[in-house]
């Protein structure tokens, strides 16, 4: 039976944290290794200059690195095509003929759109490339033929846009492109060490690279309970953050005790989060000792970059003969 193509990337805009980790990139290895899918997974460089276009220093270093990341957390090159972006140079094509048929209002309702001005607000992000971002994100996808697309709900609007996207070129010219499905994931809410969502611009991750010390002392600054101010007051575990990671570190007998413990004031915040430290670091070894790998072996690295490069590559020509011939250019 043949296997349903599934397509999906990250910007390169520095170190991925826990949040990618369990937000997105175990949902990956998940999906290649249920075996029913066709598994790309892209660095979207072009996407990371929609916010940084003023410094583009360590794009390309970080797509590396983010690839790295990638592969020490269990996506494996014989099964996951991995490539980036701006290797593929058609994707500026299709992103040019998207451009010319979408209409401005379906840009300018893009709810994460507002949302990323206000978050960004120290970044001028008033350009074409900024507003059209959704446009290159349809050409991503629909350039593979995807059927699906692994997103979290805060992520449908990005699909949805496309979707209308490619129906409208099916429409205008001939129908060649799949209409792409959202694939949902539970995303388990993990929040920053401030208690803010987790983000690199907020400086308040812990990141896959975090290690000993570095990783014990940001868990032992992570909000708790805030109306928990001493040990003897009960605790409120369900708004707490680092019972969430309990929840997501710990097996169910421990998180259980710890629920009750918590309730009962029969354990204080500091052990709960030694003891979180410890069974995080214990969760990351197995992905620190491959990046530890992968970084010795830059060449297999890159030999993996080039050929996920070529059968993207291979794809996107055939693909694009295909729009010409539609379009009659």
């Amino acid at each position: 039976m043949k296997k349903k193509r599934i397509l999906s990337g990250m910007r390169p805009t520095g170190k991925l944290h826990l949040g990618n980790l369990h937000g997105a990139l175990q949902n990956w290895v998940t999906l290649q290794n249920d075996g029913s899918y066709d598994c790309f997974y892209f660095v979207a460089d072009w996407h990371a200059l929609t916010s940084d276009y003023n410094d583009t220093s360590l794009i390309k270093e970080n797509g590396r690195d983010m690839i790295i990341d990638w592969l020490s957390v269990g996506l494996e090159p014989a099964v996951s095509t991995l490539f980036v972006q701006s290797r593929i140079k058609e994707h500026a094509e299709l992103f040019t003929l998207l451009s010319m048929i979408t209409p401005l209002s379906w840009l300018e309702r893009n709810p994460t759109y507002k949302e990323m001005k206000t978050e960004l607000a120290d970044k001028d992000l008033s350009t074409f490339g900024f507003l059209g971002y959704p446009v290159l994100q349809a050409a991503d996808i629909i350039m593979y033929k995807a059927y699906g697309v692994p997103v979290g709900v805060d992520q449908l609007p990005h699909v949805e846009l496309t979707r209308e996207i490619a129906r409208r070129f099916n429409f205008l010219y001939r129908e060649i492109f799949p209409i792409p499905e959202p694939l949902l994931a539970e995303v388990p809410k993990l929040l920053g060490i401030d208690g803010r969502k987790m983000s690199k611009s907020y400086d308040n991750s812990i990141y896959l690279t975090d290690r000993g010390d570095v990783l014990k002392k940001k868990v032992e600054a992570m909000f708790t309970d805030p109306q928990r101010m001493r040990k003897t007051d009960p605790g409120r575990p369900e708004i707490c953050n680092v019972f969430t990671f309990h929840q997501i570190y710990l097996p169910q007998t421990e998180v259980d005790e710890i629920s009750d413990d918590c309730r009962k004031a029969a354990v204080g915040c500091v052990a709960c989060k030694k003891r979180l430290a410890v069974r995080i670091l214990e969760g990351m070894r197995p992905i620190h000792d491959r990046q530890d790998y992968y970084r010795s072996h830059l060449d297999e690295v890159d030999r993996i970059i080039a050929d996920g490069n070529a059968k993207a590559a291979t794809i996107a020509r055939t693909t694009m003969e295909e729009v010409r011939d539609a379009i009659r250019i």
